[in-house]
């Protein structure tokens, strides 16, 4: 796992989330009835290493897609702290100008992310000229960056987005993305929504791209299969909030939180014999403006004690920068399967 290490150690954290929050304000009705807030994402933290590839994974509305645009500062965070390099986003020491020509975001709609009256070379060179670089020099960059992600400029360049398929528009996306020479790329479900044979191709294209640049990737997909093709950890959510993160193979391989198994459990096998017969997970999840107390998780948990509705887990480290938030893992947090509390030494 090359992306984890580094000369004299492990690789050291280009971005840190701490404390991350975003709650939704519902507006009352005339009679006053209604309110509340919808907890999106509800204390999340987490780091990504230089130069690593963080998967993250969950069901629908777990608060993945919001995560991302809370770290691009595309909404506003309830509360929390994003540190980039060592420096706070969005402070004196990295105005948020700066830091976005550092990270940069692909989406999944390929056509509502370009704008439909710029051609594609004008839509790539459009962010380097805002950010200081002169009109040349950006349509140079353009071009270069047509060519590497397999679109020959002078076939494409002056092309609109209507007249591309699916996968050449991610492609000008990418292309766009890396204009500005960033260190970081987020990618939320930018491969989802394109044709299986497009999808190797620009999946293989973007891992060619970070070992060229370098760049360090946080790629959300559902896609579990794709997400341990590319990615060197993973994080999983659910309602909001990080139920495991750990390196992809161990965590694959032996999924530390009932969530996680659960999941992983629903890949489709090719093997007649490793059919799933019954659903691992029932139900859907709760209702993120009154979700459960204790473990979110625990309405639909098989391992569900009477301590999992009362008691918030905290992340137990179960392996080399692998961590799970379930009382299962607490020595002495009074699950039934629990190991007993450490004993003090005298």
């Amino acid at each position: 796992m090359d992306a984890l290490k580094d000369i004299g150690g492990p690789a050291q954290p280009l971005l840190t989330i701490t404390g991350l929050v975003k709650h939704f304000p519902l507006k009352k009705d005339p009679l006053g009835r209604g309110g509340g807030v919808v907890r999106a994402v509800d204390g999340v933290d987490f780091e990504v290493l230089k130069g690593e590839t963080l998967g993250v994974v969950g069901e629908s509305g777990c608060g993945k897609s919001t995560t991302a645009r809370l770290l691009m500062q595309l909404i506003a965070p309830t509360r929390g702290e994003v540190i980039f390099d060592g420096r706070e986003v969005g402070g004196r020491e990295l105005p948020l100008k700066e830091f976005r020509r550092q990270v940069q975001m692909v989406f999944q709609d390929s056509y509502a992310s370009l704008n439909p009256r710029l051609t594609i070379e004008d839509s790539v060179a459009f962010g380097p000229q805002v950010h200081g670089v002169s009109r040349r020099e950006s349509v140079a960059r353009a071009r270069d960056l047509l060519a590497r992600v397999g679109l020959e400029p002078q076939r494409f360049a002056e092309r609109y987005p209507h007249e591309l398929s699916g996968g050449q528009r991610q492609r000008v996306n990418i292309a766009r993305a890396l204009a500005l020479q960033p260190r970081m790329v987020i990618l939320d479900e930018a491969v989802s929504a394109l044709d299986k044979s497009v999808e190797a191709q620009v999946i293989n294209l973007l891992l060619d791209l970070k070992a060229e640049f370098g760049l360090t990737y946080l790629f959300i997909s559902h896609d579990l299969n794709v997400v341990r093709y590319v990615s060197e950890r993973v994080m999983v959510m659910y309602l909001g909030q990080v139920a495991e993160i750990g390196p992809a193979d161990a965590l694959y391989d032996a999924p530390a939180h009932p969530y996680t198994r659960a999941l992983l459990s629903s890949m489709p096998s090719m093997d007649p014999d490793n059919r799933t017969m019954e659903a691992a997970l029932a139900g859907d999840p709760p209702n993120p403006i009154n979700p459960p107390s204790g473990c979110r998780f625990h309405p639909r948990c098989a391992l569900a004690a009477p301590v999992c509705s009362q008691v918030v887990p905290e992340p137990v480290a179960t392996g080399s920068l692998h961590a799970a938030s379930c009382l299962v893992l607490e020595p002495g947090s009074g699950h039934p399967m629990a190991q007993p509390p450490m004993r003090q030494a005298a």
